[in-house]
C-alpha cells in the first residue's frame, strides 16, 4: 500500500469473522472493523493484507512493536519448561524481575505481581487502607483522593477512584471513601487533604483524561501534604511508566515527588497480561500472609516476558529513540495544526503525546481516527477530544514518518468533506 492509498474493503471470509465476534461478543467494546493478523515492528497486518501503521500500541502495551524476536524467545523458552506453579511455590522469573524492578524504582523494597493494570490499583486501594487500620484509624479516616480526569481502572473500587462519573453511571451504589479535587490545582488539594485522608492516588500524565501531564511542582506539591498528613502517595504509572515519557517511571521527571507506591501493567509485558505494585520502605511490610492474592499473579511466562522487556526498554538505545521520535511528532503535529487550523494544543512527555482539537471538532476525534486506520495508520483516542498517539518506543525513522504522512492525508481528507 503506498502512503496515499486506502485500504481494501474486508474480503468476505473477514466479514464472516467480524460478524461472528458482533454476535457473540458481550457489546461492551465497539472494535474496528478489521481482523488484525500478524505484526512486525511498528507495522501490523490485517487478515486481508493490508498493512497499518501501529502510533497506538495497543494502547501503550506494544512498547517494543510486535513480534520483537527477544520477546518471542523469552515466551517460549519459559513455555517449553513451565507455565504455572501458583503463588504457593517459587519460581525463577518473577522473583528475578521483582528484584530488576525494585532496582530500577529508586524507591520501591518490594512488589506485587497480578495480571492488569486495575488489579494492581485494587491492590494499592486496599493496601493504603489495611495501612492506614494498622496504625489505629478507624474506618472514617481512610479517604483516597483521587482527581478529575483521573483513570484507574474498571473493577468497582478503582472505577470509584476514577473521577469520571461516565465512567461510574449504572453501578452504583458505589464504594465510600473517595474524594475528587481538581487536577493540578493547588489550592484545591491542600484544602482537600486532612487527618481523614490516608492516601493520594494520581497518574503522573493523564491518559484517558486527554493525555494531561501533571504540573512541573504538583507531585511535589503531593508528596509534601503526604508527609504532613501520614497518608501514602500512589502513583498510578500504568499508562505512563516503563520509559514511556522517557523515565523508566514518569514520576523520575519530577523533583522531589519520589511515590510510596506505583502501579505498573501495560508495556511491562509488551503484551503479555501482567500488573505490579511497588512499595516502598514506609508500607512494605503492610501486606501479610493471607492480606492479598492472585491466583496467576507471577506466572513465570509472564515475568519471563516482562524481563526481557525490562531489559531493552531501559536499554540506551531506546531511551535515545524516545526523545528524538517525541521532537519528531510534537514538530509534526505542530506544523500540521498550523498548516490544517485544527488542533488547539499538542501535549504530552515522551511518546505519550496528544492533539487537542478545537472547539469546531469537539467529538470528533473518533471520526478522524476511523479515517486514519482508513488510510493505513491506527490513531488513539483519548476523550472525544484527543487524538492520542503512543507509538512504540523503538520505532523507526521509516515507520513514524509514513504513519504521520498517511495521518497528514487524512486529516486533509477529513477537512476535505
Amino acid at each position: 500500500m503506498t502512503k496515499s492509498d486506502t485500504i481494501s474493503p474486508l474480503t468476505s471470509q473477514s466479514r464472516s469473522l467480524v460478524e461472528k465476534g458482533q454476535k457473540y461478543f458481550l457489546p461492551n467494546y465497539k472494535p474496528r472493523e478489521m481482523i488484525l493478523d500478524h505484526g512486525k515492528g511498528a507495522r501490523i497486518w490485517d487478515a486481508d493484507g493490508n498493512e497499518f501503521i501501529d502510533l497506538g500500541s495497543g494502547i501503550a502495551v506494544c512498547s517494543l512493536g510486535h513480534s520483537d524476536p527477544d520477546l518471542v524467545k523469552a515466551l517460549t523458552d519459559q513455555a517449553n519448561k513451565l507455565w504455572h506453579t501458583s503463588n504457593i511455590f517459587f519460581t525463577q522469573p518473577p522473583v528475578d524481575l521483582a528484584e530488576q524492578l525494585v532496582e530500577a524504582s529508586d524507591f520501591a523494597k518490594r512488589v506485587y505481581f497480578c495480571n492488569s493494570g486495575t488489579e494492581a490499583n485494587e491492590a494499592a486501594i486496599k493496601l493504603v487502607r489495611k495501612y492506614a487500620a494498622n496504625n489505629g484509624r478507624t474506618a472514617d479516616k481512610r479517604e483516597i483522593i483521587t482527581f478529575t480526569g483521573s483513570f484507574h481502572g474498571r473493577t468497582l473500587a478503582a472505577v470509584t477512584a476514577t473521577a469520571q462519573p461516565k465512567y461510574q453511571e449504572g453501578y452504583e451504589p458505589l464504594p465510600g471513601g473517595f474524594t475528587y479535587v481538581a487536577f493540578n490545582d493547588f489550592d484545591a488539594i491542600e484544602k482537600a487533604v486532612s487527618d481523614k485522608t490516608c492516601a493520594i492516588m494520581v497518574e503522573p500524565v493523564q491518559g484517558e483524561g486527554g493525555i494531561v501531564p501533571a504540573h512541573p511542582d504538583f507531585l511535589a506539591h503531593l508528596r509534601k501534604l503526604c508527609d504532613k498528613h501520614d497518608a501514602l502517595l500512589v502513583l498510578d504509572e500504568i499508562q505512563c511508566g516503563m520509559e514511556r515519557t522517557g523515565h523508566f517511571l514518569a514520576y523520575m521527571g519530577y523533583a522531589n515527588a519520589k511515590p510510596d507506591i506505583v502501579t505498573l501493567a501495560k508495556a511491562l509485558g509488551c503484551g503479555i497480561p501482567i500488573g505490579a505494585m511497588l512499595v516502598g520502605e514506609k508500607a512494605e511490610d503492610t501486606f501479610q500472609f493471607g492480606s492479598h492474592g492472585s491466583t496467576f499473579g507471577g506466572n513465570p511466562i509472564m515475568c519471563n516476558v516482562a524481563l526481557a522487556a525490562l531489559k531493552k526498554l531501559r536499554s540506551p538505545a531506546v531511551k535515545q529513540n524516545v526523545t528524538q521520535k517525541s521532537e519528531k511528532i510534537f514538530a509534526t503535529l505542530r506544523a500540521l495544526g498550523d498548516e490544517l487550523g485544527m488542533f488547539e494544543e499538542i501535549r504530552g512527555v515522551g511518546l505519550m503525546i496528544g492533539a487537542a482539537l478545537k472547539p469546531q471538532w469537539h467529538g470528533k476525534a473518533g471520526e478522524i481516527t476511523e479515517l486514519c486506520r482508513q488510510h493505513g495508520v491506527l490513531v488513539l483516542v483519548a476523550g472525544p477530544n484527543v487524538l492520542r498517539f503512543l507509538p512504540p518506543l523503538n520505532i523507526t525513522d521509516e515507520e513514524l514518518e509514513t504513519g504521520m504522512d498517511r495521518v497528514k492525508t487524512a486529516l486533509k481528507e477529513y477537512l476535505a468533506q
